[in-house]
């Protein structure tokens, strides 16, 4: 009889163990500090959907507060280097909200504008992430000046003011070849008051001044190519000036 009994306990126990080690992995997939390390390893590796869903297994345990934070960072360079900038450049800008005093706070900010800086295209296209990169590398520089990340943002937010008096000068053109001559004005004299000292601007002075010429404004056309000479001196825009001065005076 107590043969018997033994004999029927090996199936119950066999059942526990199995069992027991069954929910191992488990408790392990929910511990934060492991969901962490496995978050790191997809990221480094390249796998950055299964980083990004970890993360957020990671922000969602509210394990801790430094833990919460990393988590919230590290979703958004996830993001980033995925080069889902869109979803990037809110993830930056959300972390910034929650924690504006934050050290890695400046770094919130830089990775938030180049985030925009990495959408622009064509000089053709939609504009915004231009101008929405100069906006927040001109804040970045106001509230950070001696930041580790200040001589790249100033080398990148003078790309954009490029591109913007680019912009500006291709409208005007637009509208200097479709003979709309105000039009054309209005936007080049535009451009040399919001980009003073745009290295762009000989072209700017070259159509704003063939502009004024076509309207019989010759005195401001004259100003605007006597400009172009003094300060573009070696602008292939300076012999087209002197040719256009010559048949239209």
């Amino acid at each position: 009889m107590k043969r018997i009994q033994r004999r029927s306990l090996f199936p119950l126990l066999l059942v526990l163990v199995v069992a027991g080690c069954a929910t191992t992995p488990d408790a392990v997939s929910r511990n934060p500090e492991s969901m962490a390390k496995a978050a790191e390893e997809f990221q480094t590796s390249g796998r950055y959907e299964d980083a990004i869903a970890q993360w957020k297994k990671v922000r969602e345990s509210y394990a801790s507060p430094e833990l919460t934070t990393e988590a919230e960072l590290k979703i958004a360079d996830a993001q980033f280097a995925d080069k889902s900038y869109i979803e990037a450049a809110a993830s930056y800008e959300e972390f910034r909200k929650l924690h504006p005093n934050h050290e890695k706070a400046p770094y919130a900010l830089y990775r938030q504008a180049l985030s925009h800086y990495e959408q622009i295209t064509g000089i053709d296209t939609d504009q915004t992430p231009v101008s929405n990169a100069a906006t927040l590398f001109e804040s970045f520089l106001r509230i950070y000046p001696t930041s580790e990340y200040a001589a790249e943002v100033r080398d990148k937010l003078e790309v954009c003011r490029i591109k913007q008096v680019e912009y500006e000068i291709y409208v005007g053109r637009f509208y200097y070849r479709t003979d709309q001559y105000g039009a054309a004005i209005k936007r080049l004299e535009d451009a040399l008051k919001k980009y003073p000292r745009s290295p762009a601007h000989d072209e700017t002075l070259f159509y704003l001044g063939s502009a004024y010429i076509r309207t019989g404004d010759k005195a401001k056309g004259r100003d605007a190519f006597q400009r172009l000479f003094a300060e573009y001196r070696t602008s292939k825009y300076v012999d087209e000036a002197r040719k256009f001065m010559d048949k239209n005076f």
